[in-house]
């Protein structure tokens, strides 16, 4: 068997889509000689595959093609249908994605921490550390961040108290390999899926049985398999336009 086609069968028993022979092999290639282990050769397609978009020519052919969307599901007939379900499990990628409970203000500021690289807990703003340090003599910045009134028992309080999103509801829009969009919307709050954790062009596996009503994915943490990667010109070209799509309607509002 060639290294393509057992590059295609380990992927397969992820789950994860094969590509095409072309793209295989041009992944094979650009490994060094003494580099061209299996091993190595399955881990880096995977995570090439991951950080690429689905849709990108040239990923697969009309021999690999994964199954996607069925038709009925497509249709503008569907929103009337009250329930059906998935035949076959289907491969797709974030696209989009909204927390419906937060106000847009808040979206902008979950948003805006996330571009600047940092993560709330509570009221207390924890900055990602830069160079591997976690703690040390702070600098200027980390004396602003911890200048503010309340410490010890007291951030531990508003850390405690602060909204949670463990009861938040998200809607997504998925995208098969076909380029075919369904939104989703958490049936049951499933943790994975948060603006802070789920990534623009991450690969998730919709396993068969998942519900569609009336048109809309409905997500269930058994209905759904992460695979993980993103996609990072789609990532950044998303946070930057919702960003400027929020702002613009919260200061309309």
């Amino acid at each position: 068997m060639s290294q393509a086609l057992q590059i295609r069968s380990a992927l397969a028993a992820e789950q994860l889509p094969a590509p095409s022979q072309a793209w295989l092999q041009s992944v094979i290639s650009q490994q060094p000689a003494q580099q061209r282990s299996l091993p190595a050769l399955v881990a880096s397609a995977k995570a090439r595959l991951l950080a690429t978009d689905l849709t990108a020519s040239g990923m697969f052919d009309s021999a690999s093609q994964p199954p996607g969307f069925l038709r009925e599901v497509l249709s503008p007939q569907a929103a009337s249908v009250q329930e059906t379900r998935l035949a076959q499990d289907v491969v797709v990628q974030v696209v989009d994605m909204e927390n419906l409970s937060q106000s847009r203000w808040q979206q902008v500021q979950a948003l805006e921490a996330i571009e600047r690289g940092e993560q709330k807990r509570g009221r207390e703003i924890i900055r990602i550390p830069v160079g591997g340090e976690e703690g040390g003599e702070g600098g200027d910045e980390a004396g602003a961040e911890s200048s503010r009134p309340g410490t010890g028992r007291q951030l531990a309080s508003a850390a405690n108290n602060a909204p949670s999103d463990a009861f938040s509801t998200h809607r997504l829009v998925l995208q098969d390999a076909a380029g075919n969009t369904l939104f989703a919307l958490e049936l049951t709050r499933i943790h994975r899926i948060s603006i802070s954790r789920l990534h623009i062009g991450e690969k998730l596996v919709l396993k068969a049985g998942t519900v569609v009503a009336r048109g809309t994915l409905l997500l269930e943490p058994a209905s759904i398999k992460f695979l993980g990667g993103q996609v990072e010109t789609m990532h950044k070209t998303w946070l930057d336009g919702r960003l400027k799509r929020l702002r613009e309607a919260a200061q309309a509002a």
